[in-house]
């Protein structure tokens, strides 16, 4: 058992460090002021008939015949409620800010401020139309608003914004709630004619980093999207230049970073209405390539886009939703919306993920109902656990008492039937049998631990109630402890409860290098991981010593009793 928890340990080892080692920890490199974002631009080619044109070297007609691109001037109009404040070009009715009042930013730059999830000089909801060979793209247009600024609060109010081009007219409707993040679109475009067309809605090409390690926030940007499931592509898996075509239909789809999504949801009649999604590898820096010089998984732009079939009458409608990946919020908007913030690797989600669901919900209905800060429920969190599994610890300790009363009788079957293993293995089970031993009795408590560890670890990991909640010296719960000393206290509880726990046993070399291996190598794994995990980690041992402590006295009353029996 000992060798297969050292390879658990191991397999775990690995997963968290060796991306570090893979990706090393360097920002990426800045764009200096004025020079040209080439994806702040539509992603090329969305739509079919632009590629039939460049394979027929037919030009691109446009809607209306509408003139050459040309840059017309833009106002801001600016949206706020008691959660964001928005800020909407009149230049193609895009979202050109949007600053959450609740969540702070840690980046460098942006620290102690409002987050703000739009990049600079990269705009969100970026629109166009295809119809045929035609298209026009909604960047081209000088939108007329219906207010200047608009303040939300109570009811909720409706942003419009209207422009002409020839004989067409678009129409934006932006209509916000004042305790939502989400936003609802309602649009309309005159003179598409009797085919109908596609309105592809740009998502951007990745939310701005807000917090203080860029590197690991940047690890987490993706493409999710919900079809019959819900699937995460990270923006690491798609090659710079390379254009990803994921077909739907979709319910939604969008662009989530750590703690923040853009996501559009279009639903009519129960039925799913984006067609699909496009995107379109991005620039990585040249400071983030693999350890071994290749592909970096380090990619902070991925131009995104979703298409929306439209009827002739040109009217089209989809919801918004810009703001935290918080469960609750995202769960009560239905369509599985909540799960585009993923919790465990993909292999172990289904169980990691209810786990992880269950423990999130307890830590926040004890903290609001209760005022109790995210640290001391951590440790009374640990101390309960504990607690609960005491009676499985003791059970261990008989299954294991009763193992090492057998161990000669073992040993004897061993040296007697070793040429004869089919022999050997039945006389082993009917002993087992006849001493009511279960030779897994003493495994099962300690595994059972692990999927609330590792759920732990998403949880802090993903979940945006627990980021940037301070306790004692620790800043953020979410982060790693800045001054090491938790995973040092960590390793150190392990080896006490490991030679506690020793006490009263065989010797076995292998149990002895594992009572200063696995400490050493629990504390090079816990140091860069978040300290509220540490925390718990270490309450749960810390509670666990005086259970060990009773069970080896007991073990060695037991031996005691046999030696003085013989």
């Amino acid at each position: 058992m000992d060798r297969r928890v050292f390879l658990a340990l191991v397999l775990f080892a690995l997963v968290i460090i060796v991306p570090s080692l893979i990706w090393p920890s360097k920002p990426p490199a800045r764009r200096l002021d004025g020079q040209t974002d080439s994806l702040s631009r539509p992603v090329a080619g969305l739509d079919s008939t632009s590629a039939d044109s460049q394979r027929t070297g037919a030009p691109t007609k446009t809607l209306a015949a509408q003139p050459p691109t040309r840059l017309v001037a833009a106002d801001t109009v600016w949206v706020t409620t008691p959660l964001f404040r928005l800020g909407f070009s009149t230049r193609g009715g895009t979202v050109v800010s949007a600053r959450l009042f609740q969540y702070r930013s840690f980046a460098t730059g942006d620290t102690g401020r409002a987050a703000e999830l739009v990049p600079t000089g990269r705009p969100f909801l970026a629109q166009r139309v295809a119809v045929g060979a035609d298209t026009l793209n909604f960047t081209d247009l000088s939108f007329t608003p219906s207010a200047q600024v608009l303040s939300v609060a109570g009811e909720p109010a409706t942003l419009t914004l209207t422009a002409n081009r020839g004989s067409s007219t678009v129409t934006l409707g932006y209509t916000f709630r004042p305790d939502a993040y989400q936003i609802d679109v309602a649009g309309r475009v005159t003179g598409l004619g009797a085919g109908g067309a596609q309105v592809l809605v740009g998502l951007g090409d990745g939310l701005r980093n807000t917090e203080a390690d860029s590197v690991a926030s940047f690890r987490d940007y993706g493409v999710v999207t919900k079809s019959a499931k819900t699937e995460l592509r990270r923006f690491g898996s798609i090659n710079e230049g390379d254009r990803v075509v994921l077909d739907g239909p979709f319910e939604w789809a969008g662009v989530k970073s750590k703690y923040f999504l853009l996501g559009a949801l279009a639903i009519q009649a129960g039925q799913p209405q984006f067609a699909g999604v496009v995107a379109l590898g991005g620039p990585r820096p040249d400071s983030a390539k693999g350890f071994f010089g290749g592909k970096s998984g380090l990619a902070t732009q991925t131009s995104v886009a979703v298409t929306l079939p439209t009827p002739p009458a040109g009217d089209f409608r989809f919801t918004v939703y810009l703001g935290p990946l918080e469960h609750r919020r995202l769960a009560a908007m239905g369509h599985e919306l909540d799960d585009a913030n993923p919790y465990g690797w993909a292999l172990f989600r289904p169980i990691i993920r209810g786990v992880a669901i269950v423990v999130t919900d307890v830590l926040l209905w004890v903290h609001e109902h209760f005022n109790l800060a995210y640290g001391w429920l951590l440790i009374l969190f640990g101390v309960v656990i504990r607690l609960l599994l005491w009676p499985l610890n003791q059970r261990a300790m008989a299954s294991q008492m009763r193992m090492q009363a057998v161990a000669p009788l073992l040993k004897e079957v061993q040296t007697k039937y070793k040429n004869d293993p089919e022999r050997q293995q039945k006389e082993t089970l009917k002993i087992y049998k006849e001493h009511q031993v279960n030779p897994l009795g003493g495994c099962l408590p300690m595994l059972i631990p692990w999927p609330v560890l590792l759920a732990l670890y998403f949880v802090f990991q993903y979940t945006i109630e627990l980021r940037g909640a301070s306790f004692l010296w620790l800043p953020d719960l979410s982060r790693f402890d800045p001054y090491f000393a938790l995973p040092v206290l960590l390793g150190l509880s392990m080896f006490v409860l490991s030679k506690v726990g020793q006490k009263g046993l065989p010797p076995n070399p292998q149990t002895a290098t594992m009572l200063y291996m696995m400490p050493a190598m629990m504390t090079f794994i816990f140091l860069r991981l978040s300290s509220g995990l540490n925390l718990y980690y270490l309450v749960s041992n810390l509670c666990s010593i005086p259970q060990q402590w009773l069970i080896a006295k007991r073990r060695l009353a037991e031996q005691g009793k046999r030696a003085g029996s013989t």
